[in-house]
């Protein structure tokens, strides 16, 4: 249908979803539309075609063949009561309202806004080695979140998913009290097997993987190779200042020093 010269579409299974999706040209998607229809009535975005997301069958979470699988448009309230340290990341978005109307797909693919970070949950699904799924150009394909963050523009989340296993993790935060409670910076951690993951939400456009730190297990390599952004919340010298203490404050979790 044409509405306001603009063509929605709205699937009814996955497979429509991809079909409608097609490479990502001219086409802008909605889910939960947290950031896409505030971006649309100021008029920062001008649509030919809306995919709407509502209707596709991509909702849900599953755990099965030991891994957890996470649909594009769940809700990011629905994540609260689940595994560490995507629950308390999740907790961290927003508020109630927002969370029961953005999606995890959609909070994957957002990118940083001059005023704010988004994107809160990107750190805890590094952490947790999560591999995203999508479609577009090329066809489908999947890979992990920080390949997906560093070159998957233009593509359709379809889930996102990790190993069902236990793990020891850590979350650290703050934020910048307002009517949405906006996450100025946080880390991300776990560990299995011996083996760390660590990354950070609000140094850039997207969450970062902190290879460094992994290496060597210590907060003071958390700046090597970042260059903390300035935006509305704070200066790129506050964040450079917070986020070794994030990470000392995600480490010591692992060892059970707190309680995330």
């Amino acid at each position: 249908m044409v509405l306001a010269d603009v063509a929605v579409v709205v699937p009814t299974s996955p497979d429509e979803a991809l079909t409608a999706f097609g490479d990502g040209s001219d086409v802008t998607v909605v889910a939960g539309g947290t950031i896409v229809l505030p971006d649309l009535v100021a008029g920062r975005l001008r649509p030919k075609r809306a995919l709407l997301l509502a209707r596709a069958g991509l909702d849900g979470i599953t755990r099965g063949g030991g891994r957890v699988t996470i649909g594009a448009t769940t809700p990011v309230s629905a994540l609260e009561g689940g595994d560490e340290p995507l629950a308390t990341a999740a907790r961290n978005v927003a508020d109630p309202e927002i969370r029961g109307q953005a999606t995890v797909g959609g909070n994957l693919c957002a990118t940083a806004s001059d005023d704010a970070p988004r994107g809160d949950l990107q750190a805890a699904l590094i952490a947790l080695d999560a591999t995203v799924r999508s479609g577009g150009k090329g066809g489908e394909r999947s890979e992990p979140v920080e390949d997906f963050l560093a070159g998957g523009a233009g593509r359709l989340v379809l889930d996102v998913s990790y190993d069902d296993t236990s793990r020891q993790t850590g979350y650290a935060s703050a934020r910048r009290p307002h009517a949405h409670h906006y996450t100025i910076l946080a880390v991300a951690a776990a560990k299995r097997d011996g083996e760390l993951r660590v990354a950070a939400t609000g140094i850039g456009p997207r969450a970062v993987r902190l290879t460094a730190v992994e290496q060597s297990g210590s907060a003071a390599d958390a700046l090597t190779g970042l260059e903390p952004r300035d935006d509305a919340l704070a200066s790129a010298w506050y964040r450079s200042q917070l986020l070794p203490r994030l990470v000392e404050r995600a480490l010591g979790m692992l060892d059970g020093a707190e309680h995330a």
